[in-house]
């Protein structure tokens, strides 16, 4: 998983905690707020929180496995394959020493 991608779905997974929380916060600053109309959009937007926990709680669980699954496939490829691992991390620490050089 490209590191941009995963860093994306870190944020977007944060902001929508952030959101789900002002939405909560939202919903007992109008508990005593009379009137049907009121309480009828109160209880939707409880069962949309619900639901949008739920799908979050499932969305970290799965960006958990994938990211499990992409250090046992590393772990697995370095043990398979050791010199040619730390061929690849000189010539990464090679480029990166390269370009800090540069500055």
């Amino acid at each position: 998983m490209p590191t941009d991608t995963a860093v994306s779905k870190e944020k977007l997974a944060q902001d929508l905690k952030i959101v789900i929380s002002d939405a909560e916060e939202l919903v007992r600053a109008t508990a005593g707020q009379a009137g049907e109309k009121v309480a009828a959009a109160r209880e939707r937007i409880q069962d949309s929180l619900h639901r949008a926990r739920v799908k979050l709680a499932e969305a970290e669980e799965v960006m958990v496995d994938r990211s499990k699954q992409a250090a046992r496939a590393a772990d697995e490829y370095v043990h398979e394959y050791p010199w040619r691992a730390v061929g690849i991390a000189a010539g990464v620490g090679l480029i990166i020493g390269l370009l800090i050089g540069r500055r």
